[in-house]
């Protein structure tokens, strides 16, 4: 889904198994990243659980957003 109203953000993680953690215990309960536009990004962590390795979640990801400002997608793409 990728109409008009949306808009489409590429971003790296490279959040370790220790950081992802966190994230499980309930320390943290957002991810914010940098996308390679500069744009600040912010969603909340379950987003990301179906990324989870042993390592951790490292890759490229693609994240779209409705025109209120809603996450549609996350996608990863590489990693």
């Amino acid at each position: 889904m990728n109409s008009k109203f949306s808009k489409t953000l590429y971003f790296n993680l490279d959040i370790s198994h220790e950081e992802i953690l966190c994230y499980y215990k309930g320390i943290v309960n957002q991810v914010i990243v940098t996308a390679a536009d500069n744009t600040k990004i912010q969603f909340p962590v379950q987003f990301i659980k179906k990324y989870v390795e042993h390592n951790g979640v490292h890759g490229r990801f693609k994240i779209v957003y409705d025109e209120n400002n809603k996450l549609v997608s996350l996608d990863k793409l590489t990693g």
